[in-house]
């Protein structure tokens, strides 16, 4: 990873890796990351600039400005992301006195394009998603993944970012308001999604949709398969892993964190679903 100064870019020194593995040694063709970078507490304000493949860029912190061929001049803060694209043009950057910490992502391959014709919409806005340690997470997983340089790591790094935007995307506060009832149900899975980190309540959750145990119980078993509590036990495994992969705390921490008083019953669960101890699953991904 290189590691410099340059104060008329940023106060701290820049982080930047840039993929030094050749993509036909890739096995996703379909996307690649082809740098990343840290700029904590930058200046430099970029007018009328121009890239050769798209970006993400994220904000972890600070405020500033975006603007796309030369509209309208978007807000950015703290938790906002924003896309680069080829043939536009851009100004971007903090004003003033402000700063900002800012994380970057070079990408190309044509999955991009299956974005921007799903889920990735309006990709010239600005959005803002909260700033959390589970964001903070990945971005400093992809950091490491692609300062290996191993192949597998780089499409482990892709993989993880399209992770990260869609969920950016969908935890976005630019997304419409006007509900219809699949956004209706989004915002209920959306709602069971976000009470990992406790004791699953779904008496509480019925009251806020104004619905019952047994509508609740029926329109997660529709759209997943599954049962609402294996579903709900499946979400909290999922987030274990990426913190057994993503994180130094230990296994009684994680069960812990996702509300699980029992340690013990959150391993025996763990395994139940995928197979393999926490410990085993970490030593065995990291390597």
């Amino acid at each position: 990873m290189a590691t410099y100064m340059d104060y008329t870019v940023s106060l701290n020194p820049i982080r930047i890796i840039d993929r030094t593995t050749d993509r036909s040694k890739l096995s996703i063709q379909s996307l690649s990351i082809y740098s990343v970078g840290h700029l904590p507490n930058r200046v430099q304000y970029r007018s009328e600039a121009t890239f050769l493949h798209y970006a993400l860029v994220y904000i972890a912190d600070g405020s500033g400005t975006y603007r796309v061929n030369n509209g309208e001049k978007q807000a950015v803060e703290q938790g906002s992301w924003f896309l680069f694209a080829p043939g536009s043009v851009y100004d971007y950057g903090p004003e003033g006195r402000q700063t900002w910490d800012e994380y970057y992502f070079t990408i190309e391959g044509p999955r991009i394009g299956e974005w921007m014709s799903s889920w990735l919409t309006e990709p010239e806005r600005v959005r803002r998603t909260t700033h959390d340690d589970a964001v903070q997470n990945k971005i400093d997983r992809i950091f490491l993944l692609m300062d290996s340089s191993i192949p597998d790591n780089l499409d482990r790094a892709a993989l993880l970012l399209e992770s990260l935007l869609f969920e950016l995307a969908a935890g976005s506060d630019a997304r419409p308001r006007h509900l219809t009832g699949g956004d209706r149900y989004t915002e209920l899975m959306e709602d069971i999604a976000a009470t990992i980190h406790q004791r699953f309540d779904a008496e509480a959750l019925c009251k806020r949709h104004l619905i019952s145990i047994s509508t609740l119980r029926r329109l997660v078993h529709r759209h997943t398969g599954y049962s609402l509590h294996e579903y709900v036990h499946r979400l909290k495994i999922s987030e274990a892993k990426n913190r057994l992969l993503n994180t130094d705390q230990s296994v009684q921490d994680i069960a812990g964190s996702l509300g699980f008083a029992d340690v013990f019953y959150f391993s025996r669960l763990f395994k139940k679903f995928s197979g393999v101890s926490p410990q085993h699953f970490r030593h065995h991904e990291q390597r």
